[in-house]
């Protein structure tokens, strides 16, 4: 078996609480930071925020549109998020920590699965350098969103 990992993190002028806010909101927050066309439709199936939510999320695959069941826990509330595959061992974390006194934060976005074979194989050598990019728009969008949601409220 191969452990296949994706990985990025970036720095955004974000107060982490913003940050972690928006991640935990399955409802209006977290679908809207998705990426195009990497990522379809997010659609909650119960609670809608943090831990606890069931949710299914369409992503691109090279074969087309996959549909993933997974569900979120809060191993550390207020810093990490971790989303589970209902159907597999594929396993998103964000980490979320303050930097510059809490005025900024770093955010890791992580994401791991084994697969066996050549594919498990082609897989650990092909997609990360192909995947990284998408969780840095991700974060991207999480801070654009972040700081429309600082301004609306005065921050």
């Amino acid at each position: 078996m191969h452990t296949i990992v994706i990985a990025a993190t970036a720095t955004l002028s974000v107060p982490p609480q913003v940050a972690y806010g928006i991640l935990i909101d399955y409802r209006e927050g977290h679908p809207s930071i998705l990426p195009r066309p990497h990522f379809g439709e997010l659609t909650v199936e119960s609670g809608g925020t943090g831990a606890g939510t069931v949710f299914r999320v369409q992503t691109r695959q090279a074969t087309g549109m996959q549909t993933l069941r997974m569900r979120a826990t809060e191993p550390q509330p207020g810093r990490v998020l971790v989303e589970s595959d209902l159907d597999s061992d594929l396993v998103t974390t964000f980490t979320v920590d303050p930097v510059d006194g809490g005025k900024g934060c770093r955010v890791t976005i992580e994401t791991r699965w084994t697969r066996g074979g050549v594919r498990g194989w082609m897989e650990r050598v092909l997609l990360p350098p192909l995947a990284r990019p998408v969780f840095l728009h991700e974060m991207k969008n999480l801070e654009a969103l972040g700081r429309e949601r600082m301004a609306a409220k005065g921050w």
